[in-house]
């Protein structure tokens, strides 16, 4: 039964979990285990929003991993039993919640961009990364699946009226880049991010870029994930332009980001003004190296992987199917259509960028887009 508070207050999972995921996946393996002994008995449907019902059976119901680096910890959901990549709801605290109710909270606490902490808030970041994005929220023409995020990874939800509407997650500097890597980050980099369809061109993506640097206020370096969308250049601008005090920070970086690995963001809009002003909507992939994962931020209509060319992998689709490997990819599309850079002050910005860049490294290689040290797979 699902929890009311003495004034009529309606408790979400959010509100309510242990902390503790083994009590969470230990109800549900029970209930779990009565499909097999319900022969006979008068059988049990959950109803949608849409007043369709679905019969709770085994070929309804599976067991999702919510960590890629812990596969032991896994949530029950109820998926379409005719597109079981359709997720419809989770079963939390003996009770089955749908998708919508997992991103409510009654905490009026919860309100703006708030670390992930809680084992409920993890649930929350898995459903908006892996079922919203990954599955409810994207074009039915992606070949794209999306991993879910590590157990430990550093993440901010952003909250607003009592409801979970979007997120980003950082590498830390001197996090490993994966457990098969002995490599750590070098800097912080902002990693993966995501904005909910009906709140998008709202500035969030913004708020979420300015909350990253605001974060590592002390840091003399901040990374974005390589590759870096044109899309998502045109918000790296727009945010340059209104902070100018920021553009010797940003750099978009490969792991672990070393300063072979990167290159400064307010240059490479200045060398190529295109990506600034050119409206652009393609799909961009993203990579993983060494456990690393990537994703790009997606904060705008329409995504930026409606049109342009990926491969196809039917292994990919089919390993899928299965639920078993996933392929991430995440942007923000934010449509922002400045005028070209004035050429008269171009070579003077360029110069500037790269002395400051140059002073802080005493490198010569500090504005050159060196490959990465391994190759990246193209998925």
């Amino acid at each position: 039964m699902k929890n009311q508070g003495r004034f009529g207050t309606h408790f979400y999972p959010v509100d309510i979990l242990e902390d503790n995921p083994e009590v969470v996946q230990e109800s549900s393996v029970a209930y779990y285990s009565t499909f097999g002994i319900q022969a006979g008995t008068s059988p049990q449907y959950y109803s949608l929003p849409t007043g369709e019902k679905v019969k709770l059976e085994d070929a309804s119901v599976c067991f999702l991993p919510m960590y890629r680096d812990e596969p032991k910890y896994k949530i029950l959901v109820l998926v379409n039993p005719q597109d079981r990549k359709t997720v419809l709801a989770v079963y939390l605290n003996k009770s089955w919640w749908s998708i919508e109710e997992i991103m409510k909270t009654s905490d009026s606490s919860r309100e703006g961009l708030i670390q992930v902490q809680s084992f409920g808030e993890r649930i929350v970041l898995f459903i908006l990364n892996y079922v919203i994005f990954g599955k409810l929220e994207r074009n039915l023409d992606d070949d794209m699946f999306f991993l879910p995020h590590s157990a430990k990874e550093h993440a901010k939800i952003l909250w607003r009226n009592g409801a979970a509407i979007a997120f980003y997650t950082t590498k830390m500097k001197g996090s490993l880049c994966g457990k098969s890597s002995g490599e750590c980050y070098m800097l912080p980099v902002l990693d993966t991010a995501f904005v909910r369809r009906e709140h998008r061109r709202e500035g969030l993506g913004m708020k979420m870029l300015l909350d990253f640097c605001q974060t590592f206020e002390n840091e003399d370096a901040l990374g974005l994930s390589c590759p870096i969308s044109t899309a998502m250049y045109q918000v790296c601008h727009k945010f340059l332009l209104a902070y100018p005090e920021e553009q010797d920070r940003l750099w978009e970086v490969e792991a672990p980001g070393d300063w072979g690995q990167r290159v400064n963001i307010w240059l490479k809009i200045q060398l190529e003004p295109r990506l600034s002003y050119r409206k652009v909507t393609r799909r961009v992939t993203s990579e993983e190296a060494d456990s690393c994962h990537r994703e790009r931020f997606q904060d705008d209509e329409p995504r930026p992987s409606d049109n342009g060319e990926m491969n196809k992998d039917s292994q990919n689709r089919e390993a899928a199917q299965k639920i078993t490997e996933n392929k991430d990819c995440i942007m923000m599309m934010k449509e922002f259509t400045p005028q070209p850079p004035d050429k008269e002050n171009l070579n003077q910005e360029i110069h500037d960028v790269q002395k400051i860049a140059k002073r802080k490294s005493n490198k010569t290689d500090v504005i050159e887009n060196k490959p990465a040290k391994q190759g990246r797979p193209s998925f």
